[in-house]
C-alpha cells in the first residue's frame, strides 16, 4: 500500500472509529452513568441499574410501606384535602436535575399529582428531623411521565420529589398538591430555595442534618 493509498483511506478510518466510539457511548457508558437508555441494550444488560443502584433508603422505605400505609397510587388524581393547596411548575434541561421537598408534620396527609411534558426519572423520598439523611426513606424510584395519589408521612421532617430530565428535551414537571404542608424547599443548581406556603400552619420544629440536593444515581 502507497503513502497516497494511506492517506486516501485515513478519513474513512477516523470516520468508522468516530461511529465506533459513538455506538459504545449510547449504547453501554450512557445507560450506566446516567440512565438515559434510547435503545434499551441498557436495560437488557444491566447496565441502567449501575446508575440506579438500590440503596439503604430504598430498603428502610420499602419496609416502612409493609408495615403502615404511607404512600397510595391512583389512576386519576385524588380529591384536594382540607389544608394548603399548592401548585408549582419547573422546567428541566437536558440532564437537568431539580428536588423538591414539603415540609409536612407526622401523620399529616396530603393529596398529589405530578405530571412531566416528557419523561422524567424520579425518587419520591422523606428525611426526618429526627435521625437526618443517615435515616432517610425512599418510597418509590423509577422513570415516569405522572404519579399521583396520598401520602401520610410516617415522622416529622421534608417529604418529596427528585427529578431528572434523561432525554435530550427541555420537560417541564407539574406538581400540584394538598393538605398539612407547612413549608416547601428548592434544591437546584447548588442553591436552596425556601418557598412559603400561603395559609400555612406554622412549620414543626426541625432540620435534617446532612442534607444537599440529590445527584443522579444517589440518594440524600
Amino acid at each position: 500500500m502507497t503513502q497516497t493509498d494511506t492517506k486516501s483511506k485515513l478519513p474513512w478510518i477516523v470516520a468508522v472509529l468516530l461511529v465506533l466510539v459513538g455506538a459504545i457511548a449510547v449504547l453501554f457508558v450512557l445507560p450506566a452513568e446516567t440512565g438515559y437508555d434510547p435503545t434499551g441494550v441498557g436495560a437488557k444488560l444491566g447496565l441502567t441499574e449501575i446508575a440506579d443502584p438500590v440503596g439503604e433508603e430504598t430498603l428502610r422505605g420499602n419496609e416502612r410501606m409493609e408495615n403502615q400505609e404511607v404512600l397510595v397510587l391512583s389512576d386519576t388524581a385524588p380529591a384536594p384535602l382540607d389544608g394548603v393547596t399548592d401548585v408549582w411548575e419547573y422546567e428541566l434541561a437536558p440532564f437537568e436535575s431539580v428536588e423538591f421537598k414539603y415540609t409536612i408534620p407526622e401523620g399529616e396527609k396530603i393529596a398529589f399529582r405530578w405530571s412531566g411534558t416528557g419523561e422524567l426519572h424520579y425518587d419520591m423520598h422523606a428525611h426526618p428531623f429526627d435521625g437526618g439523611t443517615e435515616m432517610t426513606e425512599s418510597y418509590g424510584i423509577g422513570d415516569a411521565t405522572r404519579m399521583q395519589g396520598t401520602y401520610l408521612p410516617a415522622f416529622s421532617g421534608i417529604h418529596g420529589w427528585f427529578w431528572q430530565n434523561r432525554s435530550l428535551d427541555n420537560v417541564t414537571v407539574k406538581l400540584e398538591a394538598s393538605g398539612g404542608m407547612t413549608n416547601s424547599t428548592i434544591f437546584a443548581a447548588n442553591a436552596e430555595i425556601e418557598r412559603p406556603l400561603a395559609g400555612a400552619q406554622a412549620s414543626p420544629e426541625g432540620t435534617v442534618a446532612g442534607h444537599e440536593m440529590q445527584t443522579e444515581g444517589g440518594e440524600q
